[in-house]
């Protein structure tokens, strides 16, 4: 079994990125539908209601405009003026919510320049409006690029309200959440959910999982100034830090519990009422096919779940 969710995982993260797949699956109806399980839905309007309902529920929320690398600068236009909408309207709705990004999104494919240039816009239009904007991960081909990018916005630019993502699963995670640890950054941990070689990523779950939970104990310990986002579903790893918290006694202040939008919503609420900061990352736009499928590919449940609901149809 664990071979054959390996082989499904792997078709699943390639079909994400494959051209022809998204074009074939983004005018199916039936795909569509399914995906509002995850996805919020492809407006704005559709996003602030979702969060208005989460914020009710004890949730706070971090909004993703969804999409990927684009190819022309003026491409980049409408994804900025939508983040700086995010943030007037978290503000003028009160709101209790972030919002997330990828730097691909920004351009960063065509020219780092003009990446940091679109990124220092939605920070201005963040930080007017109080709101905490946390830099996706990609794929390793991003990651250099990414943290130094973080670093420089976040210290040559002072934007406080900036935050970025490592993945457990790479195996240069350790010496980077110990750096960025000592640095006081605002980091989102999560497992990984891009197809990446053994060379540099663990290949095996269980060695992800342990890699993970270690992680999270080595950034709370050494970031006495930094926060973690726990950003997990799986019952071992909240289990685990958890009872971390508990004995380490990390203040509150210092954490938060981050899950994705339509994934295990009960145990959600449960985090919140027992008194944690629990974030539900919340995506939208009509870009939802490369995210849909790395859901898909995360948990073999989730394509069973899409699979039956053709069934039902």
């Amino acid at each position: 079994m664990r071979q054959v969710n390996r082989m499904l995982r792997r078709i699943l993260l390639y079909l994400s990125a494959a051209r022809w797949a998204r074009a074939l699956m983004a005018h199916f109806f039936l795909a569509r539908r399914v995906a509002r399980r995850f996805v919020a839905g492809e407006t704005l309007d559709d996003a602030i209601r979702v969060t208005k309902t989460l914020n009710e529920q004890g949730l706070l929320v971090t909004l993703d405009f969804l999409g990927e690398s684009v190819e022309r600068e003026e491409d980049t236009h409408p994804v900025v003026a939508m983040y700086c909408r995010i943030a007037e309207h978290i503000k003028s709705e009160n709101m209790q919510a972030s919002m997330s990004l990828k730097l691909t999104h920004l351009g960063l494919d065509i020219d780092e320049l003009l990446c940091v240039n679109n990124l220092r816009r939605i920070l201005e239009a963040a930080k007017a409006n109080g709101v905490l904007v946390t830099i996706d991960m990609e794929s390793t081909a991003y990651t250099d690029r990414t943290l130094r990018i973080y670093r420089t916005m976040r210290d040559e630019y002072h934007f406080d309200n900036l935050g970025t993502v490592i993945q457990a699963y790479l195996y240069r995670s350790e010496e980077d959440m110990r750096q960025l640890a000592q640095e006081g950054a605002h980091i989102r941990l999560c497992k990984g959910a891009y197809l990446e070689p053994p060379e540099v990523a663990f290949p095996e779950k269980a060695d992800v999982d342990a890699n993970y939970i270690k992680l999270m104990k080595l950034f709370l310990q050494e970031g006495q100034n930094a926060f973690l986002a726990i950003a997990t579903h799986d019952e071992n790893m909240l289990a685990a830090a958890e009872a971390f918290i508990k004995e380490a006694h990390i203040p509150d202040e210092r954490y938060e519990f981050q899950m994705l939008y339509g994934i295990r919503s009960q145990r959600q609420k449960e985090l919140a009422a027992s008194g944690y900061k629990m974030r539900v990352y919340v995506p939208f736009g009509d870009a939802w096919y490369p995210y849909f499928m790395r859901r898909l590919a995360e948990r073999p449940a989730n394509l069973w779940f899409f699979i039956s609901s053709f069934f039902k149809s």
